[in-house]
């Protein structure tokens, strides 16, 4: 591994893996993974590589990219110069790195896929260790209950060893890493970001606060090299790193074209397992978690039904979902509309027919759950039920 620790005095120092050749390989015309690890193994070292005759490429990789493999990308120099730059960099205990195939840091999961990273940036706290680790990924734009559905999930899991890997999307992904981040104790990786761009990069740049929060307790990783901008294809690529790291993935809400149910499908063609919380029948949030399930995911009501399929890890997983009751919820009147909205959102004025009380005092209960975390407004102006767990 080159790290930002390790003081590496020049771009051309031989080594049979080193970073700068794995990169210039990455950054050579129609080479991609696959080609990359073919000829990677039939020569031995990437140093070999470029040192072959042009018939000796094209029997490997073809006419074009064979020509390719015999001038240096325009962009090489330039992104060796801002790549060690970067490793150089340490802020706040904050580690730089670049793994290649051979390199021992370089995660097993992903290294079993064909399609391999050629490099893989991380950023973090690379000395902690990542464990067993479970994908927990959703909808950009969740319901309330769905994004406390992935942080109390990701809580339980991360508070009993378990690694929890996302996207460091809007809505569940974010949701996940917070969670995560929130049983953070200390011991192993709690949370692993893959991304989309290059590492010096943040997209959404909203979670640019998120991502310093998790490089400061977990990893963030990507294939991507520096300055990689975020591109729509980068997303449903990035995704097959997300299943890679992971023993398995837990859809918490999607809808039928969701981009979470990539990253499922992926997880089941690499054999492993497929989680999905079911929800009403009326959202189109539950219908990619329904359709899963009618596939063969398990469906989960809580993080036991998840461990029992999983790794097993030396500390207890927390009980999941013990639900918290609020001291708010011990006056009748709360009570009346708190059991008033049951478990589908209802507009106002059905809970005032319910409640059987005034709307002024049904608004003044409704504010007071809004206060506690009890209840949120929805899109469409009605209000939800929210179960908290106290994991």
């Amino acid at each position: 591994m080159v790290s930002s620790q390790d003081g590496l005095s020049s771009l051309d120092a031989p080594a049979p893996a080193h970073w700068s050749q794995a990169l210039r390989l990455l950054l050579t015309p129609g080479i991609g993974p696959q080609a990359a690890r073919k000829l990677w193994q039939s020569f031995g070292s990437l140093a070999a590589v470029w040192v072959q005759p042009w018939d000796q490429l094209a029997d490997k990789v073809g006419t074009q990219a064979a020509t390719a493999l015999q001038s240096e990308p325009v962009q090489w120099a330039k992104q060796c110069e801002r790549t060690q730059q970067w490793l150089d960099q340490k802020r706040d205990g904050i580690s730089h790195a670049v793994w290649t195939w051979d390199d021992a840091d370089y995660p097993p999961g992903l290294l079993a896929l064909h399609d391999a990273p050629l490099l893989v940036f991380a950023r973090g706290q690379l000395h902690r260790p990542l464990g067993p680790a479970l994908a927990v990924v959703g909808s950009r734009n969740p319901s309330h209950q769905g994004r406390e559905n992935a942080r109390a999930f990701a809580h339980s899991l991360s508070a009993g060893g378990y690694a929890v890997v996302s996207g460091m999307a809007m809505g569940i992904d974010a949701a996940a890493h917070l969670g995560a981040m929130q049983a953070d104790t200390g011991g192993h990786c709690p949370t692993v970001a893959v991304v989309g761009t290059g590492l010096d990069q943040v997209y959404p740049r909203q979670h640019l606060g998120l991502s310093q929060d998790i490089a400061a307790c977990g990893w963030v990783l990507s294939e991507l090299p520096l300055g990689t901008q975020p591109l729509a294809h980068h997303f449903p690529q990035r995704n097959r790193l997300i299943a890679g790291l992971s023993q398995g993935v837990l859809v918490v809400e999607a809808a039928l074209k969701s981009g979470s149910l990539i990253t499922a499908q992926l997880a089941l063609d690499q054999g492993k397992e497929v989680f999905a919380i079911p929800g009403s029948i009326h959202s189109a949030l539950s219908r990619g978690c329904h359709a899963l399930l009618r596939q063969g995911a398990k469906l989960v009501e809580n993080t036991q039904d998840i461990v029992e399929e999983m790794p097993p890890v030396n500390s207890l997983v927390p009980p999941a979902w013990q639900v918290n009751s609020p001291a708010v919820l011990q006056d009748a009147d709360a009570q009346a509309v708190w059991h008033s909205l049951g478990d589908e959102a209802q507009s106002l004025d059905v809970l005032v027919l319910r409640s059987g009380q005034p709307v002024v005092q049904v608004l003044a209960q409704l504010q007071r759950l809004q206060a506690h975390g009890c209840v949120a407004m929805t899109m469409a102006g009605s209000y939800q039920r929210i179960h908290r767990s106290q994991a």
